[in-house]
């Protein structure tokens, strides 16, 4: 049985390419607005940086509210009947940046785009593991994690170059609705087998079963729902979590025009996205193969020590080569850090909980990333970029430090697998 296990190869499983490429889809045309979105608002607009914060956050808001909800659903209902619905809305709300008139009106489409992202990609997390066999899953999350970072470090790159080159964020819009229009009808034709969650239980030990339900006796009402919703036993890698995305939302909202005001880089802010980009590639495929053989504290270990580093140099260098270096760096301590942080949630949960494993890191990813966004353009208007430069690494530092304070032993301490 072992044997034929290993002679098994992720890439032979059709449906795990297809939900693999479709995530890359979801991603990029969702990231190729990210660094765009401020020159935009700025240029058609003439909006400030608060008030840029103000708009771009709106989308977290809607995140936040619908993932909780999105990964009990995912958990009770059709996991491929609620990706195709929510993916569908996804799709159709690029459309509205299309036709909108006026600042307010821009922004309120954006926050309501926040709803069906927020559900679809706790919906595609959890179908690529349910279409995977048990001894694959390490290595299928940390795949996983490859494509969306791909996408969120591609996106970004692309669409400024593409705006030097077509000087139109019409054109831009139209590409994220084609590529997120490709992403849909690939997940119409993955297979989800439902017998997967049948077998896939009966793994896990009768101990977790009756402890579980003795849980749910034991505690209140809310307690339970609550939850539903949102993986306690995550805490403390959600805290962490948070600290980090605040730093990341800042750099990747702001990287762009930071370098154009204040280091002159008129061109080159694609290359930043571009060295991001190279970074989480190799660490993604250099740390892939130690995550499958349980190495998941050490990466997370290696990655957030790494990325501090690269904040550190993101916000006291302010020249070319500090701009350029630190995104290498921080985008080969997130290759490593963030597939960690994914199997560490996955491990902490019981099979049914697997939707709201994903929704509690992405939750958890959103809100900092959102204050991030928010706060950054606030310290940007009020003071300059180099507060919000510092902000964004003191976070970073901060969650490092609590999850070698806390975090690494928790994890330890309370994993299922």
């Amino acid at each position: 049985m072992e044997k034929s296990k290993s002679k098994q190869h992720i890439w032979n499983n059709k449906d795990y390419v297809k939900i693999l490429i479709s995530t890359f889809m979801l991603y990029f045309s969702f990231m190729l607005l990210m660094p765009l979105l401020p020159l935009y608002l700025k240029d058609t607009f003439n909006a400030d940086k608060d008030i840029i914060g103000i708009v771009l956050s709106g989308y977290t808001l809607a995140c936040l509210i619908i993932r909780p909800f999105s990964g009990y659903i995912v958990d009770y209902f059709p996991r491929k009947t609620v990706l195709l619905i929510c993916n569908f809305f996804f799709f159709a709300f690029f459309t509205s940046y299309l036709v909108a008139g006026s600042i307010t009106v821009f922004a309120i489409f954006r926050t309501l785009h926040g709803f069906p992202y927020g559900a679809t990609t706790v919906a595609t997390s959890t179908v690529a593991v349910d279409v995977l066999p048990p001894h694959m899953r390490a290595k299928g999350i940390g795949y996983y994690g490859l494509s969306n970072n791909l996408a969120m470090a591609t996106g970004p790159t692309i669409a400024l170059y593409l705006l030097h080159l077509t000087d139109s964020y019409t054109a831009l819009f139209w590409l994220s609705l084609i590529c997120s229009f490709i992403g849909l009808a690939l997940e119409y034709t993955i297979k989800v087998n439902p017998i997967t969650d049948e077998v896939d239980s009966t793994i896990e030990s009768n101990t977790e079963i009756v402890t579980d339900i003795q849980t749910k006796r034991r505690r209140k009402k809310l307690l339970v729902i609550w939850r539903k919703v949102f993986l306690t036993k995550g805490w403390s890698e959600s805290i962490s979590i948070m600290c980090f995305a605040f730093a990341y939302g800042i750099m990747s909202t702001y990287a762009a025009i930071y370098g154009k005001e204040e280091l002159g880089i008129t061109q080159g802010a694609g290359t930043f996205f571009i060295l991001l980009a190279a970074g989480l590639m190799i660490s993604r495929l250099t740390g892939t193969k130690a995550l499958s053989k349980g190495a998941i504290t050490k990466n997370a270990s290696k990655g957030v020590v790494i990325s501090s580093l690269g904040y550190v140099l993101f916000a006291s260098l302010h020249n070319h080569f500090g701009y350029y270096a630190s995104a290498f760096i921080i985008g080969l301590g997130n290759g490593l850090m963030y597939p960690a942080f994914q199997t560490m949630f996955i491990n902490l949960a019981s099979h049914k909980q697997r939707g709201t494993a994903n929704s509690t890191i992405l939750s958890s990813w959103d809100m900092g990333l959102g204050t991030g966004v928010l706060l950054g353009g606030v310290l940007a208007e009020s003071v300059n970029y180099t507060y919000a430069l510092w902000a964004a690494c003191l976070s970073y530092v901060i969650g490092t430090a609590f999850y070698f304070i806390y975090v690494k032993s928790h994890f330890i301490r309370n994993k299922l697998r």
